[in-house]
């Protein structure tokens, strides 16, 4: 029966991270991202510093990054929602690999908001030149989807990471590999919480679905309930960082 999912078992969120990084719309060009967003209020030489370290770094106060933030988790949570409510009407389920086309396309917008932030609040970009992503920096990510679903274990884990990054930055350090060791098993621990959630989120949805007026309504209210909470969650946690701290970047020049 059309509109109706059917889960044997518990999603896998790897492949789910997989499928949505290949959407075209899930790339965010820090470059430009940083340079659009910083140009309404600082300079020529803030911008180039805040994209050559990050903005920290560049003295760009936490009041003003917060500021920017909320107006880019407003904006992307609005079009998110939009698409959701399109997409939640009768009529099956597109599949995109071995996932449900409109799965992969939320994790996408999941990941363009995590982006953002983290490109404000001093982290370095996630894709390559070539818009590829390698196994490390696809364990980095699933750390701060984790924080988005709030593992603690994923807190934790970036806040250490967050501090070697910092540091590196601060003393103009060569980068260094930052998820090996002990963070490989707390990403496959947050990696499987995560499964989990959207499993429960995927029966969530398809019930929603079944209902033809109030499919797209349900759906999109669903997104809007989870969507911007998980945003400004993982802006509340990467503002409280070292690397998002002007002041740390003052310190750690005295050292």
């Amino acid at each position: 029966m059309k509109g109706i999912i059917t889960l044997s078992k518990e999603i896998n969120f790897d492949i789910v991270l997989a499928e949505a990084i290949k959407l075209p719309i899930v790339r965010i060009d820090r470059e430009e991202f940083l340079r659009t967003s910083l140009s309404k209020y600082f300079d020529a030489n803030t911008i180039n510093k805040a994209i050559s370290k990050n903005p920290a770094s560049a003295g760009i106060c936490v009041d003003k990054i917060a500021e920017i933030a909320k107006s880019c988790i407003d904006y992307e949570t609005t079009k998110v929602t939009l698409l959701s409510a399109a997409a939640g009407v009768p009529g099956g389920l597109a599949i995109v690999g071995t996932v449900p086309a409109d799965l992969a396309q939320y994790f996408a917008h999941v990941i363009r908001i995590l982006q953002k932030l983290i490109y404000l609040y001093g982290w370095k970009e996630l894709f390559d030149e070539n818009g590829q992503m390698d196994d490390e920096t696809k364990n980095l990510l699933t750390l701060f989807v984790g924080i988005m679903f709030g593992v603690n274990s994923a807190v934790g884990a970036v806040a250490k990471i967050s501090d070697v990054v910092a540091q590196n930055i601060a003393k103009n350090l060569a980068k260094q590999p930052l998820t090996k060791g002990f963070i490989y098993p707390i990403v496959k621990q947050v990696a499987r919480y995560i499964g989990v959630q959207m499993t429960k989120e995927i029966f969530a949805k398809g019930v929603a679905k079944i209902v033809p007026l109030i499919g797209g309504l349900v759906s999109g209210t669903l997104t809007y309930a989870t969507y911007k909470p998980m945003a400004i969650r993982l802006q509340k946690h990467l503002s409280k960082m070292n690397i998002a701290d002007p002041d740390f970047y003052t310190t750690a020049k005295d050292f």
